[in-house]
Formats: structure tokens, C-alpha cells, sequence
């Protein structure tokens, strides 16, 4: 069987990792990676498949930024001309990026079988363009192989049952495998960071970083939890180059630094005394390695984060951010479930993909 594996923003190549990992292990599975290239800055994108061992992409679209639809547009033309020419009997995306829409739509114009991996989530907020792409990904694929059952839940509720799996999530293997292999980072030592003595910050999405009032009020409130413990914040070139043109101020005790590579910022997680975050990658690997998180957004996919009492929704409200640091670092949960499997997700998807007779 030849797989084809459609990536191009940072968190698809690590869910990409672990799935690509098995693959390789298998008899009789090939798999070809497209990357659009919707993540194209260095720091973002290439370093990551060295760190990962994933292999190199057979084919870089090089799409780059854009508006949605011209961007989706040149993905479409893309990865079309791709399933043209390499014939495979299986196209997998992963997660709701512009590259996972593409994905989906050019396979299914062209009859070839879908499988979306972290399949119905949802966070009822059709103004996220995330949750569009979610939406229709999840329609018209043929496997859906959801991470949680509350994922189950939301694709049953709007009566998708055909080819749903609760899988477990493959963030869960990647934070397992490569949590282990970031104890060899020295980035610790290079930020002059104490363990457990700071808090580590990432913002990026667009309903933040796009409304500068939102994006006024997550750095006031970085600004107020940082007197009372040092923040770090990778800085995201998109939000970067939003701060310098809308001439934002980066208040004091925060330190920006550039992008991590990726075991570095699983370093950083690991050791770091409270997450904040509008990222819901770094939601769970906060919930992984069971370190306080307060989430940056009005509303999460990952619920459980929130019902388990390790996550903290705050908005983008100073005074909410503050006060939501400071609750969760005055109380640890007592409880840790394990909402997202034993870590052998990468495993499950791979043997039922291998089980089913998909259509072509």
C-alpha cells in the first residue's frame, strides 16, 4: 500500500512523526510526504524533520502565507498534480490547517480514500478558520481517527458513525518517544532558566494575534503574571512582525527569544512551572508532562484539559490571565487521567488502515 501524507504547518509534523515511524516498520506500506510548505520559515519547518526523523518530503510545494483562498488554492493545484502522478491508495492528514482542507478536497475529487488523523474535534467557533477546515475534513474522509471520545462523541452527534476509531492521540507517542531524547537539550542552560522558576508562553493564533486588543491584553497580562515569575516566549514571526507594526510594547520580565526546535521547547515544558498558551499542541503537552496551563483562547477542543482542572481558560484579559496563573499555580490536581490513550496511537491507526477495505 502507498500512503500519501500531506503536512506543512509545525504540529502535523509531529503527529507525522509517530504515524511515519510505524509505517516504516511494515511490510508492504510506502509512504510519500508532501510538504505545501504553509510553515516555510527554517526555524519552523526544516529543522523539524532532522530532530523528528522524518524522512525528507518528496515534494515541497513551497506555498508559503497568503490569504486563505489563495493559499488553499495553490495546495489544491499541488497536491492534485501529486495524486495524479504518484497513484496512492491512501491520502492521510492530519489535524485543521489550510494543508489538512487541501488534503482532503483533492483526494476526494479524485476517488482516492481519506484518513484524517485528530478527527472531530470541535470548538463550536465557526469564525476559526481551523474549525471550517475540521468540519469539512471530517465529512468527506473515509477513516476518522479520533484522539478522544469526546471527538467520537461530536462526530456521532452530527451522525458521522462510518470509519470513526477512537485511536488515542499520536501527540501522546510523540510526547512519550520524544520527551525522552529532549533530556538532552541545553537550552535550560543557555536561557539561564531554574527549573520550575519560570513560565513559558506561545501565542500565534490568529484570533489573537490579528485583533490588537487581544493581543494588547495576552502581553499586559504575560506582563503582570512576569512580576511575580520570569515568562519566556518564543516568538512566532507571524506575531512578531504584528507586534513591530502595530508597535505593541513587550512589557518587562518578558523574554523573547526566536522559535524553538522542537526538542528544545519540549525541554522548556517539561521544566517549566506554568504553560501559557493559545495552542492546543502545547495544551497537551503541558497536560502530558503534567505541568499547570492557562489556555490564552475563551474555549478549548480539549475539554478534558479543562475538566481534569490542569487547564485554565483566561481569554485575552490581563486581569484573567493573572488571575488564572495564579490559581494554577496554587493548586496541583490531585488526579491524571489518561484521557489520550497508553501511547500507542501511531500503532492503532497503522493497523486499521491495514484492516479496512477502503474504496478506490
Amino acid at each position: 500500500m502507498h500512503i500519501l501524507t500531506i503536512i506543512g504547518a509545525r504540529p502535523q509534523f509531529v503527529k507525522a512523526a509517530v504515524v511515519s515511524r510505524v509505517i516504516r516498520e511494515r511490510e508492504g506500506l510506502r509512504e510519500s510526504i508532501l510538504h505545501t510548505g504553509q510553515h516555510y520559515d527554517a526555524n519552523m519547518s526544516d529543522v523539524f524533520f532532522d530532530e523528528l526523523d522524518i524522512p525528507r518530503p518528496a515534494i515541497n510545494l513551497g506555498v508559503g502565507s497568503g490569504l486563505h483562498g489563495k493559499q488553499t488554492a495553490a495546495m489544491l493545484t499541488g497536491i492534485e498534480q501529486a495524486i495524479v502522478d504518484l497513484k496512492p491508495d491512501l491520502v492521510l492528514i492530519y489535524g485543521d490547517t489550510n494543508s489538512t482542507l487541501a488534503g482532503a478536497l483533492a483526494a476526494s475529487k479524485l476517488h482516492v480514500p481519506v484518513a484524517h488523523v485528530e478527527a472531530g474535534l470541535r470548538s463550536f467557533k465557526r469564525t476559526m478558520p481551523e474549525e471550517i477546515n475540521r468540519i469539512v475534513a471530517d465529512r468527506i474522509s473515509d477513516l476518522l481517527f479520533c484522539p478522544t471520545d469526546t471527538a467520537v462523541a461530536h462526530l456521532r452527534s452530527e451522525g458521522i458513525v462510518r470509519g470513526v476509531h477512537q485511536t488515542g492521540d499520536v501527540m501522546y507517542d510523540a510526547a512519550l518517544f520524544y520527551g525522552e531524547r529532549s533530556r538532552a537539550s541545553r537550552k535550560l542552560d543557555e536561557l539561564e532558566l531554574i527549573p520550575r522558576k519560570y513560565a513559558l508562553a506561545t501565542v500565534h493564533r490568529a484570533e489573537n494575534t490579528d485583533d490588537p486588543t487581544r493581543l494588547n491584553g495576552i502581553l499586559d497580562g504575560l506582563g503582570r503574571v512576569a512580576a511575580h515569575l520570569p515568562v519566556v516566549l518564543p516568538l512566532h514571526p507571524r506575531t512578531r512582525a504584528i507586534i513591530e507594526q502595530g508597535g505593541l510594547a513587550i512589557p518587562d520580565g518578558v523574554r523573547i527569544c526566536e522559535p524553538l526546535p522542537f526538542l528544545d521547547m519540549i525541554a522548556l515544558e517539561r521544566s517549566a512551572a506554568l504553560i501559557l498558551t493559545d495552542s492546543g499542541g502545547v495544551q497537551k503537552e503541558a497536560y502530558f508532562y503534567e505541568v499547570p496551563c492557562v489556555t490564552l483562547r475563551d474555549e478549548t477542543e480539549w475539554v478534558e484539559t479543562v475538566q481534569s482542572g490542569w487547564n485554565r481558560l483566561a481569554g485575552a484579559v490581563a486581569a484573567h490571565i493573572d488571575e488564572a496563573a495564579k490559581n494554577a499555580l496554587g493548586a496541583r490536581p490531585a488526579d491524571h487521567t489518561d484521557y489520550y490513550g497508553k501511547g500507542h496511537a501511531g500503532e492503532r491507526i497503522i493497523d486499521l488502515i491495514l484492516a479496512e477495505r477502503l474504496p478506490r
